[in-house]
């Protein structure tokens, strides 16, 4: 309590609130916890003079007789306050309140659906780097024909990990001994007529906040690397089940923001000048590269869409609670969503399938059903576009979907509410997640954006916290209303939006643009109804077909270590 106080007030005097008499009160109070011969005294009581110079934070005027009474409640209440701050709450443990992004909507009897990969009967390519750049299910055809082994994938996996992450550093632990032995197994289990379905054999990278017993999980920040858990998280066992073997413990920016974790800055193989973007910044860059062939990542306000677009990959960003979360860091616990990236949107589709559903350690999570490939006509489906100032006949991607039949439909995204309030919810989720931390006067090793964003969340009030999801109620009613109108929509500035209702979109490459005389990706978002993944994805996948982006490669004898500098 001393050290939050203490904090507040030389902020509040360096910024000029309050009065004098306040400022020399918080030098005082300042000056007698830095003192090291004294220990620095809890506040016993809330005065009325602070309760006075607190109404800004609350946005209220009270009266001498109001501040009295307030001062003699809030005394009761810290008393209380300080006894639950006493009380260690790992991060893993969620508030006793859910986020439910489609509140009234019965739960579904239909299972968790069908998922197959196509029957491609193809050949082993010669080259290793073909064989590198290959898609999931190009991979998974090779592996249940037995053209090519999971050892032998995983062997090219590790050999691409050390040979590039020098440049991309994008790798924080590497798992080769279990990899080798899960990758034996696999070949053996499939040799005995035992397949597992379409990632059986195949490796795969984690971003670095899914915790695997025996390894670190670091949240890709210096205080916690050498963290790690006893328990497996979720999607991990699912993808185990799956039969796929985990290569790598892959970068994220500290604690999920951006690219920098305690290890430096993850680069773009496109650029190795420049950052992957984040938080999922190592898988990002690890399947651009063609070191993994998908990766799981997270997102709570863009962390899949971000780094996917900058790294020229297909990312997947389900319907909030269709991946379970549990043995992930919690940032948001009514935000956090976890995802596939990977070379195309069918590949999204197939790790999906695998790794949706719901679990009782995370009670956010349900059972919807998932089918691929999808069972309606391409031109059953309504596909929405936000108009901009470029006339409709001269938009590429309308042209493209025109001709793949589906029905086109002007719509308007909602832009009346204050959205930019409504991420009081992410500020104090995480100030939440991570009180330990300011509280406990740890201000390195985890970023100056959270440290700043941490402090400023213990003041934002209930009222306020609750005010903003009223709003984001709001907000959920009017998106409704618009995807009533149509099965998914494409493109619009939508990332704030759609991460506070909770909406799908997948992000996959569209094309290339000059950046600083380098040729990089740009992209292109399909957002679909909650738990409407099947007809986004369909869409999406025979936009990729048409267009064929996806299959360009990053100039890999440019990602170097000297040409990525310091």
């Amino acid at each position: 309590m001393p050290f939050d106080r203490r904090y507040l007030f030389r902020a509040v005097a360096a910024l000029g609130i309050g009065t004098p008499a306040f400022h020399r009160a918080v030098a005082a109070e300042a000056y007698r916890a830095d003192d090291p011969k004294k220990d620095p005294e809890p506040v016993a009581a809330i005065t009325a003079e602070m309760v006075k110079n607190a109404e800004w934070i609350a946005g209220i005027v009270l009266t001498d007789d109001d501040r009295k009474a307030v001062a003699a409640s809030l005394t009761q209440k810290l008393t209380s306050m300080n006894a639950a701050r006493k009380i260690a709450i790992p991060n893993g443990v969620a508030p006793a309140i859910q986020f439910n992004p489609a509140p009234g909507m019965p739960p579904s009897k239909e299972g968790r659906g069908t998922v197959s990969a196509p029957k491609l009967d193809g050949k082993k390519p010669e080259a290793a780097d073909d064989l590198a750049f290959a898609s999931v299910a190009q991979l998974a055809d090779l592996v249940r024909t037995k053209k090519v082994s999971s050892v032998e994938l995983t062997k090219l996996a590790l050999a691409r990990l050390k040979q590039y992450d020098p440049a991309l550093l994008c790798v924080v632990t590497l798992t080769e001994e279990l990899a080798l032995k899960r990758a034996k197994a696999a070949d053996e289990e499939i040799a005995a007529g035992k397949y597992r379905g379409p990632l059986h054999g195949l490796p795969w990278g984690a971003k670095d906040l899914i915790a695997y017993p025996g390894f670190p999980t670091t949240w890709g920040a210096e205080h916690f690397k050498t963290q790690s858990f006893d328990t497996k998280a979720t999607v991990a066992q699912r993808l185990d089940d799956a039969g796929a073997v985990l290569v790598a413990k892959l970068t994220l920016g500290a604690l999920a923001m951006g690219d920098q974790w305690f290890g430096g800055t993850t680069r773009n193989p496109w650029n190795v000048k420049q950052g992957s973007s984040g938080s999922s910044a190592g898988s990002a860059s690890a399947t651009s590269a063609g070191l993994v062939p998908f990766a799981i990542g997270s997102e709570t306000l863009g962390s899949i869409v971000s780094p996917s677009t900058r790294c020229g990959v297909t990312g997947l960003r389900p319907t909030f609670g269709r991946v379970s979360r549990a043995g992930c860091m919690a940032l948001s616990w009514t935000m956090d969503k976890i995802g596939p990236l990977s070379r195309s949107v069918e590949d999204c589709a197939l790790v999906f399938g695998a790794i949706h559903g719901a679990d009782p350690l995370d009670p956010t999570s349900v059972e919807r059903p998932f089918h691929w490939p999808c069972k309606t006509k391409l031109a059953d489906l309504k596909v929405g576009y936000v108009e901009n100032r470029k006339p409709v006949d001269e938009r590429d991607e309308l042209k493209v979907l025109k001709e793949l039949g589906v029905t086109l439909i002007p719509i308007r995204l909602p832009s009346e509410l204050p959205i930019a309030a409504m991420a009081n919810v992410l500020d104090v989720e995480c100030a939440a997640a991570f009180d330990e931390l300011p509280r406990g006067n740890i201000r390195d090793g985890y970023g100056k954006f959270w440290a700043n964003t941490f402090r400023t969340g213990q003041f934002i009030t209930a009222v306020e916290y609750i005010r903003a999801n009223r709003l984001r109620t709001l907000l959920m009613r009017q998106m409704a209303e618009v995807m009533e109108k149509v099965d998914l929509y494409v493109g619009g500035n939508d990332l704030q939006i759609t991460n506070l209702t909770g909406h799908p979109s997948v992000c996959l490459p569209n094309g290339m643009v000059k950046s600083n005389g380098v040729d990089v990706p740009k992209a292109i978002t399909f957002t679909g109804r909650l738990y409407g993944e099947t007809e986004m994805l369909a869409v999406a996948h025979a936009y990729q077909l048409a267009t064929g982006f996806h299959l360009k490669r990053p100039p890999m004898d440019q990602v170097t270590k000297d040409n990525a500098g310091k």
